[in-house]
Parts: C-alpha cells; sequence; structure tokens
C-alpha cells in the first residue's frame, strides 16, 4: 500500500507562521538591543516593542526571507525613533549599568571582558552597531546594509574602523589576536569577517 506525501519543502523554508520563531531570535535580539541601549531595563523595553511591533505588523514580513533581520530592522529604527524623540542618552561613565547588563562568560587570556566592555562602549554608535550585526549576530555585510539603510561599503567601512579602534583602545599590536574563548567578543574583533552568507 503507498501513500501520497506532500514534497519536503526547499532547503532554508520556513513552513508555518513566522509568530512561532519569535523566541527563538529573543536571545540575539537582547543582545543587539544591550549594544545600543547600553541598559539592561532599556533593553529589554526595546526587545518587548520590537516583538509587539513584528506581531502586529507580521503580513508586512515576506515569507522566505531572514526573520532574525527584519527584527532587527524593527529593533534599530524603534531605538533611533525613540533616540530622535528624547534627543538625550543616559550617561554611563562609571559603569554600573553595564555591570548590570550580563554575567561574564568564562574565558582565558590577558584580556578581562571588563575591559573589552569599556572599549567596546567608547567606540562611537555606528561603529558598534556594525560589529555588533556583523561580528557578533553573524549577519553578512549586506544583511547588515539592508538593516540599517547604508551602503554595503559604508558598513564594511565602520566594521573596519570599529575593528582598528578596538585594537587601538585595548593596546593589541598588529596581527596580535585575543586570547579569549569568548566566542561573540571574538566575533566582534575577527578580521576576515565573511562577505556574504
Amino acid at each position: 500500500m503507498t501513500t501520497s506525501r506532500d514534497p519536503a519543502p526547499a532547503k532554508g523554508t520556513k513552513v508555518g507562521d513566522p509568530r512561532d520563531e519569535l523566541v527563538d531570535h529573543l536571545p540575539a535580539l537582547r543582545a543587539f538591543a544591550l549594544s545600543l541601549t547600553r541598559e539592561g531595563s532599556s533593553a529589554d523595553d526595546l526587545v518587548q516593542d520590537t516583538i509587539v511591533k513584528a506581531w502586529t505588523n507580521m503580513d508586512k514580513f515576506q515569507a522566505g526571507t531572514n526573520l532574525r533581520a527584519w527584527l532587527f530592522t524593527i529593533l534599530r529604527n524603534t531605538f533611533y525613533s525613540a533616540r530622535r524623540k528624547t534627543k538625550r542618552e543616559v550617561s554611563d561613565t562609571d559603569g554600573i549599568h553595564a555591570a548590570r547588563q550580563a554575567t561574564r562568560p568564562e574565558h582565558d587570556g590577558r584580556l578581562a571582558l571588563h575591559d573589552f566592555r569599556a572599549a567596546f562602549q567608547q567606540l562611537p554608535d555606528e561603529q558598534r552597531e556594525a560589529l555588533i550585526l556583523v561580528g557578533a549576530s553573524g549577519f553578512s555585510y549586506e544583511e547588515a546594509a539592508n538593516m540599517t539603510g547604508v551602503a554595503v561599503g559604508t558598513v564594511k567601512s565602520r566594521a573596519n574602523r570599529g575593528r582598528r579602534k578596538l585594537a587601538e583602545l585595548l593596546h593589541l599590536a598588529d596581527g596580535e589576536e585575543l586570547e579569549m574563548t569568548d566566542q561573540a567578543t571574538l566575533a566582534v574583533m575577527a578580521l576576515n569577517h565573511p562577505v556574504s552568507r
């Protein structure tokens, strides 16, 4: 006896309602929100606003495209819209807010995560954002360019300038690599990031 089967979906094709996948993207969204807001409760609020907007506008999401990139774009636009409205930032000169953001991962080497965070926070917003998108979050330069609304070359330039400035702030010699096991930090500092995925 034979039974008929529906053909298997093409590789990479998501079946079902994209709303079902939203929870899978929460950790990455929170990490990106923390990089923008620099404060835990503000990051949580930003992620919540992003999820609400995504949920209510799911009809605008194009099936088969990158849901995470779409969510990151909503988050980024929400952040900058709110920032334009308030025209001010919360200062964290003594690092109190940054210290409360997350527990430090275990790592080895001479560079403490505290030093990296302090250096990373000194970068201009655009460079920090580029490094989070193409480094820690793993988006391609093209995806990051689409999310931020700038040219691919601009994203590459921001990421490269950010990496150079981080290396300078961390007193790394030319070609010296970080001796850490924290993969997100290593990804931010990686010089050879793939152009596309």
